[in-house]
């Protein structure tokens, strides 16, 4: 059940999630070119091209990849516990966008994600959706967009769930978007995953 328009959605804000140690891909994953870009990089092109302000979580020390994010036009923000999971990193980036009233959460390592994708995404917050998801031949997939409603729970995030905790327990309340865009699904974990 949606409420009537409850936000406008240049009041929701991109957060790409660059924090993770690439360990599977044997290091520099996000830095890694992809048709002559940075995987990181066209990610966050991805939400750029959407219309959103995007926070960029990354770990400390990953000086290249935050310079490649910052000249996009990303707000780069280092989570000194990215080492201990993807919910630090979520509640870090929930944290520093106080102003936002939700937020379109992307994995830095889903490169092909089409920006009309997100739109629809955005869209469905701005009516009112409290968890919006993507979903391809019936699967779900990313990004998740997450209503300002859910702020405190995303804060409490620990762990290497990211929301994953958060979407089960509002499972009823989650829209889901059949879109014709494989990239919801697609994600590089290993080098071969390029080929």
């Amino acid at each position: 059940m949606h409420n009537p328009l409850v936000m406008n959605t240049s009041s929701v804000h991109g957060i790409l999630l660059a924090a993770g140690a690439g360990s599977r891909f044997g290091g520099g994953k996000l830095t890694h070119m992809l048709d002559g870009v940075a995987i990181g990089v066209r990610s966050a092109r991805n939400l750029i091209a959407a219309d959103l302000k995007v926070t960029a979580v990354v770990r400390f020390g990953s000086d290249e990849l935050s310079r490649l994010l910052e000249a996009e036009g990303c707000v780069v923000s280092e989570c000194a516990r990215a080492e201990d999971g993807m919910g630090f990193s979520l509640a870090h980036a929930i944290g520093q966008t106080p102003d936002a009233a939700g937020w379109v959460v992307a994995l830095a390592d889903m490169p092909r994600i089409r920006s009309a994708t997100i739109r629809l995404v955005m869209e469905q917050l701005a009516l009112g959706a409290l968890i919006v998801a993507p979903s391809y031949h019936g699967e779900r997939g990313h990004p998740v967009g997450l209503s300002g409603r859910l702020r405190n729970e995303l804060l409490a995030l620990t762990g290497d769930e990211g929301a994953r905790h958060v979407v089960k327990r509002h499972l009823k309340d989650v829209v889901m978007i059949e879109v014709d865009d494989p990239g919801v699904l697609f994600d590089i974990d290993r080098r071969e995953d390029i080929a």
